[in-house]
C-alpha cells in the first residue's frame, strides 16, 4: 500500500507542493476518520437491508481512498478493514472471500504498526474475521487464531463493548454459554463512547438479542 513518488528531478515548486501534501495527510485522515465511523454506523443500523451493499460499497471506496492518502495510519487501516469486512459479510458467499482477504490484510498491517490503536480494535476485528470466514481449503478462517486475537483485544480493552461482544459470540458458537453471558453483561455495562452514540445503541440492541439466546440455552 506504500505509494512512493520520485522527487529527485522535480522542479522546486512541485517538490514544495508534494511536501505540503505530505504534511497535510494526518489532518485529512483525522477529519475523515470520524466520517467513516459515523457513516458505517448509519449504514449498519439505519440503512435498509436491500440498500446496504450499495452503501457499504461506496463507503469502502472512500476508506480505500483515505488509506491511499494515509497509508501508515493504523486507525485508517482499521476502519478500512472494518468497512470492507462488513461489506464481505453483507454480500456473503464465495464472492465475498476476496473482500475478506482485503480486510484481513488491512487489519494485519494496522496491527504491525500499532497493536494498541483504537484500543486494540484491529485484534477485535481480525479475530472476528478469522471466526466468521470458512477454514481451509475454502478460506483462511481459524478458530484458534480467532480466540487468541479476541483475547489480545480484551487484554488491551477489558471493559470495551466490542471486544466483549465479539468474544461472547465466539463462545456462543463454541457452546460455552455461561462464559458468553459474562462477556455480554460486561459489554452491556461498557462505558459509552463519545461520538459513537449510534454505534453504541445499535450494539446494545445486538447484545440484548444475544443475551436472550444465551438465557434460552442456559435454562
Amino acid at each position: 500500500m506504500n505509494h512512493r513518488i520520485k522527487i529527485k528531478n522535480y522542479p522546486n515548486r512541485i517538490y514544495l507542493m508534494l511536501a505540503l501534501m505530505c504534511l497535510s495527510v494526518p489532518a485529512v485522515a483525522g477529519e475523515s476518520l470520524h466520517e467513516l465511523q459515523t457513516r458505517w454506523a448509519d449504514v449498519t443500523y439505519e440503512v435498509a437491508d436491500g440498500d446496504r451493499v450499495d452503501a457499504l460499497t461506496k463507503l469502502a471506496d472512500r476508506a480505500r481512498q483515505l488509506s491511499f492518502q494515509a497509508p501508515k495510519d493504523p486507525e485508517v487501516l482499521i476502519w478500512k478493514g472494518i468497512i470492507v469486512s462488513s461489506l464481505a459479510g453483507e454480500k456473503g458467499g464465495f464472492g465475498a472471500l476476496g473482500l475478506a482477504k482485503e480486510a484481513k490484510a488491512s487489519l494485519e498491517e494496522a496491527l504491525e504498526i500499532d497493536p494498541g490503536a483504537l484500543q486494540g480494535s484491529a485484534s477485535t476485528s481480525l479475530g472476528t474475521l478469522y471466526h466468521q470466514v470458512p477454514g481451509w481449503p475454502i478460506g483462511f478462517g481459524s478458530d484458534k487464531k480467532a480466540r487468541k486475537l479476541l483475547q489480545n483485544a480484551l487484554s488491551v480493552n477489558p471493559q470495551g463493548i466490542d471486544p466483549n461482544y465479539f468474544m461472547a459470540l465466539f463462545l456462543m458458537d463454541e457452546g460455552m454459554h455461561l462464559e458468553a453471558q459474562e462477556h455480554l453483561l460486561a459489554a452491556q455495562a461498557a462505558p459509552a463512547r463519545k461520538g459513537r452514540e449510534l454505534a453504541d445503541s445499535g450494539r446494545q440492541r445486538e447484545i440484548d438479542v444475544a443475551l436472550a439466546e444465551v438465557l434460552q440455552n442456559l435454562d
